[in-house]
């Protein structure tokens, strides 16, 4: 979070990234922030109390409550949706958990939403962390050079992005498309839209579903299928 396009939108003050070591928070000596757990099992479990003292410190320090989110392969998958969403708000703070995760009663209490990043489990919460302050931070107003960068996106409009190419024209006898050398603005336009609900159909087609399209683009999709089903 401190490279790159995130860490130049921190040192120009566009987004505030701040990481909290829960241990500063523990109540014994060995500093631990987890213990077995009651009715056995493998692994350790973090304890809600280093977790909530922690919390109601950075609500302290705001002066207000920030939305609270826990990493978890039980929470919800992110998507854009959900990125938009967040963006919206003024703060937030994540919980990484980790060994076998977090007292239910922390999660109880303090939680607002657990967010997954997909049908996997990691060892700790910490990487699923990083994705989410990167797919959010850059979402925040003066993090990247234009909304352009992001609005043409895959997911951002709910379908995937169209191809792209760079220079050469002709790279190992594959051409680039003519029409993006043509210069004609509206043509580029329509082939970019039509290429995007090509991929779509293709890749994801689920996504398909919610995304807003014209009569016209209907009938460019309808083509699309009944060129399959007569293939």
């Amino acid at each position: 979070m401190s490279e790159s396009i995130i860490g130049r939108a921190r040192k120009k003050g566009a987004i505030e990234v701040v990481c909290h070591q829960l241990r500063d928070f523990a109540f014994d000596k060995h500093k631990r922030v987890d213990d077995t757990t009651y009715g056995g099992g493998m692994g350790m479990l973090m304890m809600a109390e280093p977790i909530a003292l922690c919390f109601e410190d950075i609500c302290r320090t705001l002066g207000k409550r920030p939305y609270f989110v826990y990493m978890s392969p039980k929470g919800k998958t992110l998507d854009q949706d959900s990125v938009r969403r967040y963006a919206g708000y003024d703060a937030m703070t994540i919980l990484c958990g980790h060994y076998e995760g977090v007292d239910q009663r922390l999660i109880d209490e303090y939680i607002d939403e657990e967010i997954s990043i997909g049908d996997y489990v990691l060892t700790g919460g910490e990487l699923p962390a990083l994705i989410l302050a990167d797919a959010v931070s850059r979402m925040v107003p003066g993090v990247l050079s234009d909304d352009l960068c992001f609005e043409e996106e895959s997911h951002y409009s709910g379908l995937l992005e169209y191809p792209q190419y760079t220079k050469p024209a002709v790279w190992r006898n594959r051409e680039v498309p003519q029409v993006l050398l043509s210069g004609h603005h509206a043509n580029i336009e329509k082939w970019r839209r039509q290429k995007s609900i090509e991929e779509t159909w293709r890749r994801r087609p689920e996504m398909l579903g919610n995304a807003e399209l014209t009569e016209k683009e209907r009938s460019f999709l309808e083509e699309l299928r009944s060129g399959e089903e007569n293939s």
